[in-house]
């Protein structure tokens, strides 16, 4: 797995609600910096737990979407007589 990485824009909107969050739960005030760095650290972590469970999610869809597939597959054949 490659390192997780945000663009930018996401970065930034994370730092805000990370800085939200030790604001209005903590009542802590947290610099941008110290926050980057927090997001890093979970980033590299525990990032790949969330990574595979979401993997896991996107399976498990996949394998549903299929078997309905194969049911409405089924329903489409034709009775053949012998």
């Amino acid at each position: 797995m490659s390192e997780i990485t945000f663009a930018t824009e996401e970065k930034t909107e994370i730092v805000h609600k990370v800085q939200k969050y030790f604001s209005d739960e903590l009542d802590q005030d947290i610099g941008s910096f110290d926050a980057e760095f927090l997001i890093d650290f979970f980033a590299k972590e525990i990032g790949a737990h969330f990574y595979n469970r979401g993997l896991l999610d996107a399976q498990q869809l996949m394998t549903e979407r299929m078997d309905e597939t194969g049911y409405s597959i089924q329903e489409l054949e034709k009775p053949i007589s012998r």
